[in-house]
């Protein structure tokens, strides 16, 4: 199974031969992007979803005083917004981090397909679930855990999720992001994120500078970033939970 979005929906639903090719239907004609531009901005019409079939892109939405801050990234078979078309207009920006290739679907095709499918459609009200869930953790880690603690629970989620269609090589996957980017992902500041960074690389948890990611001890940089898989509804994924230590312990645990 290769096309993205069935390996994804898969983790929740079997797909029958006929679901599996009305989905492909949504995949027939992609369009490439290049990396660093948007795909939709904010103030901008909803005239369908955009699914990624390939690379990288995020969420994002930039203050009156020019800050942008990361609301969540989307990697292959993820679909951006999969009912953003009730509304009249774009409330955030869309853009690519890597060269991406991306099927807009329409309006009406996603409606089509839910009303004929309804296997299908409930393969999608997982997928807005988890990333309903994926939103509540990245609040949890910005507000309630620290620099290290927010590095390394991100870099756990990225790994998980990209495990689970197949974009891992061992303990390795494609990390395309700039320090910048982290920070705006993190609410860090680069010298902070820089910092963290060095923290978890001294502690031989990690190996990164740009491009490929490897963790290099898993169980030891769930425990210390208090990441959880359990959230992401993964079957057949276990990750290491540290979210039981004491406050105590956690504090102890934590670097700021």
């Amino acid at each position: 199974m290769t096309n993205p979005l069935l390996r994804k929906l898969s983790n929740f639903v079997r797909l029958s031969e006929d679901q599996q090719q009305a989905l492909e239907t949504l995949t027939s004609r992609p369009k490439s992007y290049a990396g660093q531009s948007d795909i939709v901005c904010e103030g901008d019409p909803t005239s369908g979803v955009y699914l990624i079939l390939d690379g990288w892109a995020y969420r994002y939405k930039v203050g009156d005083d020019g800050r942008r801050q990361i609301m969540s990234y989307f990697v292959p078979g993820d679909i951006c917004d999969q009912r953003i078309f009730v509304l009249n207009r774009m409330d955030h920006n869309i853009g690519t981090l890597t060269q991406a290739s991306i099927a807009k679907v329409s309006k009406e095709a996603i409606i089509d397909l839910t009303d004929r499918h309804p296997q299908i459609a409930r393969a999608f009200w997982w997928s807005t679930l988890i990333d309903e869930a994926v939103a509540r953790e990245w609040l949890m880690n910005t507000g309630r855990r620290n620099a290290v603690q927010r590095v390394g629970h991100l870099m756990c989620e990225m790994f998980v999720r990209l495990r689970a269609i197949g974009l891992v090589d061992g303990q390795s996957f494609q990390f395309p992001l700039t320090q910048i980017q982290l920070a705006d992902t993190l609410g860090l500041s680069t010298v902070h994120l820089n910092r963290s960074l060095k923290v978890l690389r001294r502690r031989g948890l990690i190996e990164w500078a740009r491009g490929p990611l490897t963790i290099l001890e898993l169980d030891k940089l769930a425990s210390a970033s208090m990441f959880n898989s359990s959230y992401l509804h993964l079957e057949g994924e276990v990750a290491p939970v540290s979210g039981g230590l004491t406050e105590p312990a956690a504090r102890n645990a934590a670097v700021t």
